[in-house]
């Protein structure tokens, strides 16, 4: 990772998305944080700010540990053949926004007014977009792809619907199977999942062997 952060600034906030993980945004509070991170509260203020702006500092920390993973995680699957990169990359998005689902009501909040957190998205996004161009062409010059579509297009459609699952559980969970409070979130990714791997490959006129 860049050094963007110092040693100290990552320790807390490993410490603070642990935390918020567990027990939600405004259920943390910054002693909460500073306790389990053996810090004096004043650190806080000292090293970012305020709990809000610390909020940001944890967004942009996440979303470079992810582009670190995602590029190792595409090299990991660059030889293999198109629509097996393709799966395993709508399996990696889904799998992040559901993880790291606590953060989505922020960012929302944030991106009206936080310039380098759009700068942050919009370079993240278009890693995404690139490694899909990549996919898609090389599907279609092997055959296994009909279509072409746009690799913006096809990150909107796995965006979208998985962001819209996360932030509508009082519908989605209408329509998913053997749910209980502790399995809901597995089983509604699982779903989306699926429903992205049939719409994507349709979209791509994928031909099975």
């Amino acid at each position: 990772m860049k050094k963007k952060f110092t040693e100290k600034q990552i320790h807390i906030l490993d410490i603070a998305e642990e935390l918020i993980a567990k027990k939600g945004y405004e259920g943390t509070s910054v002693r909460d944080i500073c306790s389990k991170a053996n810090i004096n509260v004043a650190m806080i203020s000292y090293y970012f700010g305020s709990k809000e702006k610390m909020m940001s500092y944890l967004y942009q920390y996440r979303v470079l540990k992810t582009r670190e993973t995602f590029s190792e995680f595409a090299d990991t699957i660059k030889d293999g053949k198109p629509e097996m990169q393709l799966k395993e990359i709508i399996k990696y998005i889904v799998a992040q926004l559901f993880k790291y689902n606590y953060f989505h009501g922020f960012v929302t909040q944030e991106l009206r007014h936080t310039e380098n957190l759009k700068d942050e998205l919009l370079d993240f996004y278009q890693l995404f977009v690139k490694k899909l161009d990549d996919v898609i062409k090389k599907g279609v010059a092997s055959g296994v792809f009909t279509f072409t579509p746009k690799p913006e297009d096809l990150l909107t459609t796995i965006l979208g619907s998985t962001l819209f699952v996360i932030r509508n559980r009082n519908f989605y969970e209408l329509y998913v199977p053997n749910k209980s409070e502790e399995t809901y979130s597995k089983e509604a990714e699982r779903k989306v999942r699926m429903n992205l791997l049939m719409t994507v490959f349709a979209i791509l006129g994928y031909a099975a062997d």
